[in-house]
């Protein structure tokens, strides 16, 4: 129904007004009482489906990826479709209007999207004040960054005004320092900078009675010396997993044109062209590891068998967000149960 009939009315209008459109379609249906039905169509409850990582117990390994509910303003809604767990963000110390728009675009023919939102959210205190909603229907995850003012020997402090601000109200944290579409972000794949960006936010965490779970979410651009260095430093650092991976900047073997992606300029791709990348990242990373800890797997997930191949490369969880979009919230379902069938 979603694909015949849904996509692609919402298809024809422009990718960030239809986001905003759908997040207010799913507020009212809920305020009409639609909730249950919502899980009765899509939500599949079976013990076997748990995952315990880092001290949590996910309902089942299918998660939504950040970028999706930036503010924290739907995830009470999004859990009535299935999922097991949801990050919210990017969030920033201060809210910011993020890079100028158009910034959002689809591939129709390579179902993907291109997106150079640039961190665009309401910040930490309207994301807390969000957050105090919660309803505690499935773990929660908070995806952290900078402010795109934020002058480079500042970094540290953007992140820790985030962590400390969110530590109360989020049952994990992802330090986001992949994102292509911030600007000047070269400090933050410096190896010596994240291993100090994570031993302070590290510091940070003791400070508190019950510690979270910390991942670093990574781009699926590294070649295999950075992936090499990256498992170093998480061993080193003892941080608790990898996010693999972030939006890439490859624009090969796409069926769109070269004026088309002229036309759109920079930005992040995500959905179906980078499932390959996405997935060999994931198998380097649990190979050259020796699966030594949790890797949750994003990036062009849009049918069960794509989850699967996730899961077999040596992911413990996955998240979906482009395919999530591409093929509608049954996607969740069905990749639930093809995890139990296997």
């Amino acid at each position: 129904m979603y694909k015949l009939l849904l996509r692609p009315i919402l298809f024809s209008f422009d990718p960030e007004k239809v986001h905003y459109f759908t997040f207010s379609l799913v507020k009212l249906c809920h305020q009409l009482g639609l909730g249950g039905l919502f899980r009765s169509m899509y939500k599949k409850t079976d013990k076997r489906l748990e995952r315990n990582l880092f001290g949590l117990t996910f309902q089942n390994p299918v998660g939504l990826a950040a970028g999706f509910d930036k503010n924290a303003v739907l995830y009470n809604e999004l859990a009535n479709f299935g999922f097991g767990f949801i990050e919210i963000g990017t969030v920033t110390p201060i809210g910011q209007e993020g890079n100028p728009k158009q910034r959002l675009f689809r591939l129709k023919d390579d179902q993907g999207i291109i997106n150079r939102m640039g961190f665009n959210n309401e910040g930490l205190d309207a994301a807390i004040s969000q957050l105090k909603k919660n309803k505690g229907k499935l773990i929660i995850g908070g995806n952290i960054g900078k402010n795109t003012q934020t002058l480079p020997e500042n970094y540290t402090a953007d992140y820790l005004t985030c962590f400390n601000g969110l530590h109360p109200y989020v049952d994990y944290f992802v330090l986001n320092v992949s994102c292509p579409n911030v600007g000047s972000h070269a400090k933050l794949n410096d190896k010596a900078y994240l291993e100090e960006l994570i031993k302070a936010v590290q510091e940070a965490n003791k400070t508190f009675d019950k510690q979270k779970p910390i991942l670093l979410k990574i781009a699926p651009d590294l070649n295999r010396v950075q992936l090499d260095e990256i498992v170093a430093l998480v061993l080193e650092t003892k941080l608790d997993g990898v996010i693999a991976s972030n939006t890439s900047m490859d624009r090969s073997g796409l069926k769109a044109s070269e004026a088309r992606l002229t036309q759109i300029g920079n930005g992040g791709l995500s959905g179906r062209p980078i499932k390959d990348k996405s997935t060999a990242v994931i198998k380097h990373l649990a190979d050259a590891s020796n699966k030594a800890f949790p890797i949750i797997g994003v990036g062009g997930i849009h049918s069960a068998e794509d989850a699967l191949e996730k899961l077999d490369a040596g992911a413990d969880l996955v998240q979906i967000y482009t395919g999530f979009i591409y093929e509608g919230p049954s996607l969740i379902k069905k990749i639930n149960k093809a995890i139990l069938a296997k």
